[in-house]
Parts: structure tokens; sequence; C-alpha cells
């Protein structure tokens, strides 16, 4: 009779056998070497999910070895995002623009002539033309909202722009 080399961790009965065998002694290790912080548990956990997935390609007798390095890859992994986060913590956000004032300053006045004209607009037409600019929506879905033909909707919205244009200087949208 011959002796299997090559048995398969995805079976049932050797993947148990491998996780009572190991699982409280890597929580100790990761434990220890990490502490609390790290949630050894949940690393083991993860450790053996990774062993399942990966348990065609895993013999036996390397799976200690294969969890260790699988766990203690994944403490590593997240001290790292630590850092990282930390880092952006500790950055402060700049509290000022590249813009010049004058820019600032036409901007605010734009707005509000922006805000003028469109008060301009039709009941209809401003709620045809937001639809569709701001929220994005297209002309056919802006017709099922308001109730009326595809036809009406395009009317609305290109009269809207020819009046926005009259009433401001350098009115382009795409």
């Amino acid at each position: 009779m011959e002796k299997e080399l090559h048995k398969d961790i995805c079976e049932d009965h050797i993947f148990k056998s491998i996780y009572t065998k190991y699982a409280e002694e890597l929580q100790h290790y990761v434990y220890y070497k990490y502490g609390a912080s790290c949630a050894p548990k949940d690393k083991v956990q993860e450790a053996f999910i990774k062993l399942w997935e990966n348990c065609k390609k895993i013999i036996p007798g390397s799976a200690r070895a294969f969890l260790y390095k699988v766990a203690n890859n994944m403490v590593l992994n997240d001290l790292k995002h630590q850092k990282v986060v930390l880092k952006y913590q500790l950055e402060k956000p700049k509290n000022y623009t590249n813009e010049s004032p004058d820019f600032l300053l036409e901007k605010e006045e734009y707005f509000k002539k922006y805000q003028k004209a469109l008060s301009l607009l039709s009941e209809e037409q401003r709620v045809a033309f937001m639809l569709n600019k701001v929220e994005g929506k297209k002309h056919e879905e802006i017709a099922q909202i308001l109730g009326v033909t595809r036809k009406v909707v395009e009317y609305r919205i290109y009269s809207a722009f020819a009046l926005l244009k009259k009433e401001l200087d350098s009115f382009f949208i795409k």
C-alpha cells in the first residue's frame, strides 16, 4: 500500500485538524508580537480563510508556515495603513486658494447675475433647464417627470438658453 504524499487540505477533516492544531497557537503569536490592538482573533480567522482559498496549492506540511506568514503580513499591512492614516490626519488642510481676489469678486458678481437671470425664466423653463443641466437628466426623462412631450421640454430648455444668453454676456453651456 502506497503512502499518499500530497494530501488535499480542502478535505474537511484535514482542514479541521489543522485549525484545531494551530489556531490558538497562532492567535497567541500575533497577540504577543503585536498586542491586542491588532485584533489577533480576526487576523487568525482571515489567515485560515486565505488557507482555505489556497487549499489546493498548499500541502499539510507547509500549512503552519503559510498561516504564520499570512497572519504576520496582514498585521504589517494594517500597521502601514494606520501609519498613512495618521500622517494625513496630522497634515493641516490649506485654507487658501491660488485664485486672485479679482477673480473671486468676478465669480461672485457673475453668480449674482446668473441667479437674477434664472429668476427671469418662467417656472416651466427653469424647472426643465435645471433638471437637464444641474441634475443631468435627459429630455425624455424630464418629459416623463413633467408629464409633457419631449418637444415641449426641448422648447423650454432652448428658450431658457436664449434668455440666459441675452441676459449674460459670456454664457456658454455644454
